[in-house]
């Protein structure tokens, strides 16, 4: 190397790699590096804006870009006693156009074609033409939406809102109930408590169980094909706190379809239905004697008529075998009419309105969805007196009879139906009497005879192991003003265990028709049978289904719900 350098000057070889740079140089360099920053701010600029456009689309304040329904996308999902989803809420979006606001028409119109190949495009094209906002699909898939969204073109409209589903169908109905498109409840609970599952976000837990609904709805519907029933209804509560476990009516309707009912058959037969339910009424007149030390149990009434005369009309005994001197007990388990009108007359109009006011029968109830009937109004008199004894010419909501005969039965205690779930586990240690205690201990004994004893007119639903007390009721309904001896109402009223009360139980079957063909079988241990029913009452239609219904869900409530002191 030595040899290679020898004729270089040192002087030369260091000015040549001298590192001192010139002014000029130095601006040539800044200014490079300043180019390519500002190049790179530039693009960084523009994806930003961009990414800001598309972000922002939504929350345009074109109304048409986006809608918030009902000002609030939130609607909190309602579950039954178990945690069961019987109301759940789930976002949606539909996609509507602005053409006017299109960039480029045709072009859009190709995309929209090719993001949907099945759509009408002849239609669509027709509505381009008209300039006029239209939606273009509704509760849009995601993968469609993103393509959509891709397209950039700011006439296309995103609106979110909430589809509100309803997982059980037609089991829960007429409680649960509907919204509307601006997310607004519009019946049932979803109407009565709009506001509260719209502002927040924990779901509303009911009473209710859809394992007992499911198999009280299934033997309703079974026996409304049996008998032929214009509709049926069933309620059981627990007779203590009001809780409704289980409430059918039918014929109902699946809520998911959004269809606008309006037969006055499809209404809440429990809580709507406004009816005369006849002769259940019989043991509120011998409750009310009782709980006034007119009468006792045995208080004996002699020479009873077979018929009175009331102003125009004639009050007689449905069964011509009824003897004419009964104890107040034999009264009711036989349902006699002309000896529940002299227990009547011995209460009078003023304590017995009074009674019926305590129990809260002949006036509105208040209750957790808005749906509720109006017992009819009427003029008290001594023949409308006669007539209430016996369940004839009084109204009521089978809803307000649940309650009548829990009060009856459970102690005499105040009891507030109800279908929401108290948050609070606490047992409420005051409870309002209403009635005298031992009016319970002396009406249990008897509605346990009505159903064990062969006077009794409840016979078929002894079901063993589930001590059943109760009492029937057939009731003809008006038809032009007309009573019918055709079209009937038929209503058992049951509470169990009778020694110590738990439920009630009420089965309504609105005009049933006797079946030649059906086989009862009695549950008295003999095995014996019956083919056809016998008569078009109470005894042979609501009281069989009541049987079947508790044979169901009897194994539900002991393993769940009746507590062991």
């Amino acid at each position: 190397m030595n040899k290679l350098y020898s004729n270089i000057d040192p002087k030369s070889y260091v000015n040549d790699f001298s590192t001192k740079r010139s002014k000029s140089n130095i601006n040539i360099e800044f200014n490079r590096v300043a180019l390519i920053f500002f190049i790179f701010f530039i693009i960084y600029l523009i994806y930003s804006i961009h990414l800001i456009h598309l972000g922002s689309r939504a929350k345009a304040l074109d109304p048409y870009k986006f809608l918030d329904v009902g000002g609030s996308l939130n609607r909190a999902d309602i579950i039954d006693i178990n945690g069961k989803y019987l109301a759940k809420t789930v976002s949606s979006t539909n996609i509507g156009i602005k053409p006017s606001e299109a960039i480029n028409k045709k072009k859009l119109l190709l995309n929209l074609k090719y993001i949907f190949p099945d759509k009408n495009f002849n239609e669509i094209e027709n509505k381009f033409k008209k300039n006029k906002f239209f939606y273009l699909e509704k509760n849009i898939s995601d993968e469609k939406y993103e393509q959509l969204m891709k397209l950039g073109d700011k006439s296309i409209k995103p609106e979110k809102k909430i589809l509100r589903v309803y997982p059980q169908k037609n089991l829960f109905s007429h409680l649960i109930g509907q919204i509307d498109s601006d997310n607004i409840g519009i019946s049932g609970i979803e109407k009565s408590k709009n506001n509260l599952l719209r502002e927040t976000k924990i779901p509303l837990q009911l009473t209710l169980d859809s394992d007992i609904q499911f198999l009280v709805r299934k033997e309703l519907l079974r026996f409304n094909n049996i008998f032929q029933t214009k509709g049926s209804a069933a309620i059981l509560m627990n007779i203590d706190n009001g809780n409704i476990l289980s409430l059918v009516s039918l014929p109902d309707f699946d809520p998911n379809k959004r269809e606008n009912i309006k037969d006055k058959n499809y209404i809440n037969k429990i809580t709507k239905g406004v009816y005369e339910l006849g002769s259940v009424f019989k043991t509120f007149t011998l409750a009310a004697a009782l709980d006034e030390n007119l009468i006792d149990v045995d208080t004996k009434f002699i020479d009873l008529e077979k018929s009175i005369d009331c102003g125009k009309n004639t009050i007689r005994e449905y069964d011509k075998k009824i003897p004419k001197d009964l104890t107040a007990e034999e009264i009711l388990i036989r349902s006699g009419n002309i000896g529940s009108v002299r227990i009547g007359q011995k209460i009078g109009v003023e304590k017995f309105k009074q009674f019926l006011t305590k129990i809260n029968l002949i006036n509105k109830i208040e209750f957790d969805i808005d749906e509720i009937g109006i017992p009819i109004p009427f003029k008290w008199g001594k023949c409308k007196l006669a007539t209430t004894s016996f369940g004839h010419g009084i109204t009521t909501t089978p809803l307000q009879l649940a309650k009548g005969y829990a009060i009856v039965t459970n102690g005499g205690f105040d009891v507030n139906p109800t279908i929401i779930k108290k948050k609070s586990k606490k047992l409420i240690k005051y409870k309002k009497r209403v009635l005298k205690e031992n009016v319970s201990k002396k009406i249990n004994p008897i509605l346990r005879k009505i159903v064990t004893s062969k006077e009794g007119t409840a016979n078929l639903a002894d079901v063993k192991g589930y001590e059943i007390g109760g009492k029937t009721g057939t009731a003809e309904k008006i038809v032009s003003g007309i009573y019918s001896n055709q079209k009937k109402i038929n209503t058992f009223a049951s509470v169990f265990p009778i020694s110590n009360p738990e439920f009630v139980l009420v089965v309504i079957l609105d005009e049933p028709k006797i079946n030649s063909e059906y086989i009862y079988n009695y549950r008295d241990g003999s095995n014996f049978k019956l083919k056809g029913s016998p008569r078009n009452t109470s005894g042979w239609t609501s009281v069989e289904a009541t049987g079947h219904i508790i044979e169901k869900i009897g194994p539900i409530l002991a393993t769940k719900y009746i507590e062991i002191n």
